[in-house]
């Protein structure tokens, strides 16, 4: 378990930077040049990952069932993951209107994937992973809200549909090969049981 924790104050720590020291990116930037901020949080956001990759795989095998989830959580979360895929894949597009309307795709999607997720597994492990990225997601769009001014919209292009055509198109069939192979291929759970 001390890995998985680790392996999350790393990556959700690095991302944490903006929320609690706003000033220390553009200090680093300005004294080290912008190539060397995002090479290294880089880095540590991909040593994170690795470190809660496998923390996680370890404490999945140790961790005690804090509860049993309900039969609909697997249901519920299969749906969830859907609609956090095309946010996903719209928060990398040049805005749309599910962009426009979400403001912060990639947290709501983050949003979606982790509550979905702690319905579906009542492991100790997995209540860790997936309730830490829930809290920190949460936090995070509570802190870019107020970090930055809502936008004049007049002052902006409207948003194309095109973009969201791509997002729900794109989004949709990673999600049919997640649910289909890459869920079990890459983390070694089945989403749905045959």
């Amino acid at each position: 378990m001390v890995w998985l924790i680790l392996g999350i104050v790393v990556f959700l720590g690095i991302h944490s930077v903006r929320i609690v020291a706003p000033a220390m990116r553009q200090q680093i930037i300005a004294q080290r040049g912008e190539g060397f901020w995002k090479g290294s949080y880089s880095l540590i956001s991909i040593i994170g990952f690795v470190i809660i990759i496998w923390g996680f795989s370890l404490a999945r095998l140790e961790g005690p069932q804090l509860f049993i989830p309900p039969v609909w959580g697997t249901h519920v979360t299969l749906l969830l993951m859907l609609f956090s895929f095309i946010l996903l894949m719209a928060s990398n597009l040049p805005a749309g209107r599910i962009k426009a309307a979400t403001k912060h795709p990639m947290l709501v999607a983050i949003q979606l994937w982790a509550f979905g997720h702690l319905l579906a597994n009542g492991d100790l492990a997995s209540v860790i992973l997936f309730g830490s990225f829930l809290v920190w997601s949460v936090f995070d769009r509570i802190s870019e809200n107020r970090r930055v001014p809502a936008d004049d919209p007049s002052s902006k292009p409207a948003p194309a549909i095109r973009n969201d055509v791509i997002a729900i198109v794109v989004g949709a069939v990673i999600y049919v090969l997640f649910v289909w192979k890459l869920h079990l291929w890459l983390i070694g759970v089945a989403p749905v049981a045959v």
